[in-house]
């Protein structure tokens, strides 16, 4: 149950409209639900703003479905990632309102009520169209959490114009996610031009010498520009948590 749910109720016992007894039976729920292959944090929502995300991977249709049942009989809304096609088309047919994103791999049922809404804008920046997957799944989860993304695409160093071209785009955003495979050099571009925060994605795009996206990880690290943020290889989720954590802040 998220937070603004928790205060209607509470609002709604307040002025009357609303039995005590009826608010705590609503309030009842055990706050952790033990299925035989899950332990769902259901009170996460009202810790964290949103609930627990259902990651795909490893877990079978079944428990898939089952997980996001429970979770969206809260009133919540589920999003759950990196979900095959099987498991993307599993959800649609047992909650044909979510909305299925093949690019992100990602399916997103909103819940009852809307995330609170984050200062400002999360810009995505991606270096180039292969980037694209981990970017979108950053961008679905940022909506999820109750922001307004915006995109720059395709925009890497081997063109730096098609970058600076858009700085009025970089300088208006409250935080940006720079999302680079190959040598991983456009975050530090970023976070050189920018005031805002700037979190690192690193992506497995590459030739061989990219080591699956490791060689993009560690320029990152290594970056010279100062408070640059870095998450893991393809690990958009992540990025699009740590954003929003600075737009609700």
């Amino acid at each position: 149950m998220i937070r603004e749910r928790v205060r209607d109720l509470l609002g709604k016992v307040a002025d009357g409209t609303l039995p005590v007894a009826d608010a705590l039976e609503r309030l009842s729920h055990a706050p952790v639900e033990e299925l035989d292959f899950a332990t769902i944090d259901h009170n996460r929502a009202l810790r964290q703003g949103y609930p627990e995300v259902i990651y795909c991977p490893g877990k079978t249709l079944d428990q898939v479905v089952a997980i996001a049942e429970r979770i969206a009989e809260r009133g919540d809304g589920f999003l759950a990632t990196r979900a095959e096609p099987e498991v993307r088309a599993a959800l649609g047919a047992r909650f044909p309102a979510a909305r299925l994103n093949d690019l992100g791999r990602t399916a997103w049922l909103l819940p009852e009520s809307p995330a609170p809404r984050g200062t400002g804008d999360v810009l995505i920046v991606t270096a180039g169209t292969s980037d694209l997957p981990v970017a979108e799944e950053a961008a679905v989860t940022a909506a999820a959490l109750g922001n307004t993304v915006k995109r720059l695409t395709d925009v890497g160093v081997a063109g730096i114009h098609r970058l600076l071209s858009r700085a009025e785009a970089l300088h208006s955003a409250r935080v940006v996610i720079v999302v680079a495979g190959m040598d991983g050099a456009l975050p530090s571009v970023v976070a050189g031009l920018v005031r805002a925060p700037v979190i690192a994605v690193p992506t497995s795009v590459g030739y061989g010498a990219s080591f699956g996206g490791l060689a993009a990880l560690l320029a990152m690290l290594s970056s010279c520009a100062a408070g640059l943020t870095v998450v893991n290889i393809d690990n958009g989720f992540g990025a699009a948590v740590a954003a929003s954590r600075i737009t609700h802040d």
